[in-house]
């Protein structure tokens, strides 16, 4: 199962990174992320840059925990971030409940639950205990 959450993590924030991306180009009609409560292209702007950056960091812990990447990171502070990610994940799952946009209920709630499964079980399989 560390292998399916690892391999399935990167492969989902890789693919939100680029839907981000196409949010930015307005490709991706803004009004379907932050829960469709942005306003403006300059609020738009602040926030997806924003949700790229974290999810550039969490996938950096992921190729971390994988050994994808050749550094020496402590376990307690990867363990500590990867339950810091599974509690982002889950409370991304409540925002996109309440989403006032009918696609981000429907498509990222599961997606959500699914990131929060998969970064729990590689914090259970690096120790686990805080």
């Amino acid at each position: 199962m560390v292998i399916i959450s690892q391999y399935g993590l990167l492969f989902m924030l890789s693919t939100v990174l680029i839907f981000h991306l196409l949010v930015i180009l307005k490709i991706v009609p803004y009004g379907i992320v932050w829960v469709g409560r942005l306003k403006s292209e300059k609020d738009m702007y602040r926030f997806e840059t924003v949700s790229i950056l974290i999810n550039l960091i969490f996938l950096v812990i992921i190729l971390l925990h994988a050994g994808l990447l050749d550094f020496n990171f402590p376990t307690m502070i990867l363990t500590v971030l990867l339950w810091i990610m599974a509690a982002l994940f889950a409370l991304n799952t409540l925002g996109n409940i309440v989403s006032k946009n009918r696609l981000e209920q429907m498509l990222f709630t599961p997606l959500t639950i699914i990131s929060t499964i998969f970064a729990s079980v590689l914090a259970l399989a690096n120790g686990g205990n805080l």
